[in-house]
């Protein structure tokens, strides 16, 4: 400070001195509040239209009523939001972003919307000419560790892989405990044939990428999405690959793990790129026939769900838990609260972040579903469902002996499980007719408590349960929906 002001010893110097002082530190935290987190520049609103593309900042609405939405049931989302582990969430309308909040300038981990990302790389590729879909791991020369691939499983495709239908079946880098509990045994289903979110088809797919176009896939990434789509926060060194080396007890593969790191405000401009069917202005980045072929439904994994190249899909109540929406949509997942949601029926970009580098905190898909729900009744949009809210939830609040006599001996159908409570107070957990779980339930006052390694990632958690007709509806803390089935007392096979 000595070498800014000089001290003479007197009192007039030292007040000086010290406002000096003062506005040279008011300086400095300005700097480090600057450097520790972007203000996000939005670009002028008076006359903002929609159908308009980001130019270097994204335009923002005046007023969310500017375009039909309502900012009291926007209010509504934002104060939900805060109850569960939102981090960063981007609402963008037909190009336009009507609001957004949290730190949407930060990149967190991408997690598995890694794979929709690389889907799209490979989509500029095969327009190229550089990849060929057709391909098998036997031509490529694509193998495991110990024990090595089959000559059956030689035989899957690039195809196979991109739509998680290899039939390849070992332990793969990244994989969730749903994801092992849940592999089928290898060599039960031909390549092609069955299909199961896989994480060895989605890491084989990085080394097959590297291989046939000899190029890094960050970088390849920065290339063709992130400098045409002027995203404003893209760092190819916030980016790594994952190796065995990297997981305490993982199995051993040459196939690495390719972690993204995205802000929210990038990823809604990759978003916007696919609602604009691959088009950025005057350029074409990736095939409109690439955009419709990796979004639509290859595999159906229930009522109206679906899944694509690397993306998730739906329609209807199958799109998304605890709301309904028109038409055939799509997104991106990631694993503790990470999505991409693309609506084209209704031209919009929905965005959410969680900070999953601190431990504990998650986003359900149940609460985002509840999240969607606030958002598209926003919109000004009708049909999206009931309320997926305990308060006024419709049939009878089931408490003490009523909850344990209507539980106890009874099978609860959803759609893509199905829970056993036994009288001895053990729980069954079965995925598509195979026992995948075991574990615990109890009642304590008004709610029933579940545990099990899968069924609650080990942790007990306790639910509101409401008895609607043959339907029975169970409610988290913050009493949300999180999950309902078809009563009855029927055994499972």
């Amino acid at each position: 400070m000595s070498m800014f002001c000089k001290n003479s010893g007197s009192d007039k110097e030292e007040k000086k001195i010290t406002v000096c002082t003062i506005f040279l530190v008011l300086v400095c935290l300005v700097a480090v509040s600057a450097s520790c987190q972007k203000t996000p520049q939005w670009a002028a609103d008076d006359n903002v239209k929609l159908g308009v593309y980001p130019d270097k900042h994204w335009q923002r609405a005046k007023t969310p009523e500017q375009f039909g939405w309502s900012s009291d049931k926007l209010a509504e989302a934002r104060k939900y939001s805060k109850k569960v582990d939102t981090a960063a969430i981007m609402i963008v309308d037909d190009g336009v972003v009507i609001d957004a909040w949290g730190d949407i300038t930060r990149n967190f981990q991408c997690h598995s919307m890694r794979k929709s990302l690389m889907s799209a790389l490979i989509g500029v590729h095969v327009d190229e000419g550089n990849m060929n879909l057709s391909k098998t791991m036997e031509t490529l020369n694509i193998d495991a560790l110990e024990p090595s691939l089959s000559a059956q499983e030689k035989q899957a495709t690039v195809a196979d892989l991109i739509k998680a239908r290899s039939g390849i079946y070992i332990p793969a880098l990244g994989e969730s405990a749903y994801m092992t509990a849940t592999r089928p045994r290898r060599h039960s289903h031909l390549p092609g044939t069955f299909w199961y979110y896989n994480n060895w088809d989605f890491n084989a797919l990085g080394t097959i990428f590297q291989q046939e176009t000899e190029a890094p896939i960050f970088k390849d990434f920065e290339k063709r999405f992130a400098v045409p789509l002027q995203m404003e926060d893209f760092d190819v060194k916030h980016c790594r690959y994952l190796s065995s080396a990297d997981y305490e007890n993982g199995p051993l593969s040459p196939h690495r793990y390719y972690l993204f790191r995205v802000s929210a405000r990038d990823l809604a401009r990759f978003g916007l790129l696919f609602l604009r069917q691959g088009r950025w202005r005057d350029r074409q980045i990736v095939s409109s026939a690439w955009v419709k072929e990796s979004t639509a439904s290859h595999s159906q994994i229930g009522p109206d769900t679906g899944y694509g190249y690397m993306w998730w899909t739906g329609s209807r109540e199958g799109f998304f838990p605890n709301v309904k929406i028109k038409d055939h949509s799509y997104y991106a997942a990631g694993w503790g609260g990470h999505w991409i949601f693309v609506l084209p029926y209704r031209k919009l970009i929905i965005v959410h972040r969680v900070n999953t580098d601190r431990k504990g905190n998650l986003v359900s898909s149940t609460q985002m579903g509840r999240l969607l729900w606030h958002i598209l009744d926003a919109a000004g949009e009708t049909d999206i469902g009931e309320p997926p809210i305990l308060d006024g939830a419709k049939g009878i609040h089931l408490a003490g002996d009523s909850l344990q006599q209507t539980l106890s001996d009874c099978t609860i159908k959803a759609d893509s499980f199905t829970l056993r409570f036994q009288q001895d107070n053990s729980v069954k957990f079965w995925v598509k007719n195979e026992l995948t779980d075991t574990g615990k339930w109890w009642v304590e006052g008004n709610k029933c408590w579940l545990k099990g390694k899968i069924i609650t990632e080990g942790k007990k958690t306790g639910l509101d349960v409401v008895l609607d007709g043959d339907t029975i509806k169970w409610y988290d803390r913050d009493g949300t929906l999180s999950g309902k089935g078809i009563y009855t007392n029927e055994k499972p096979l």
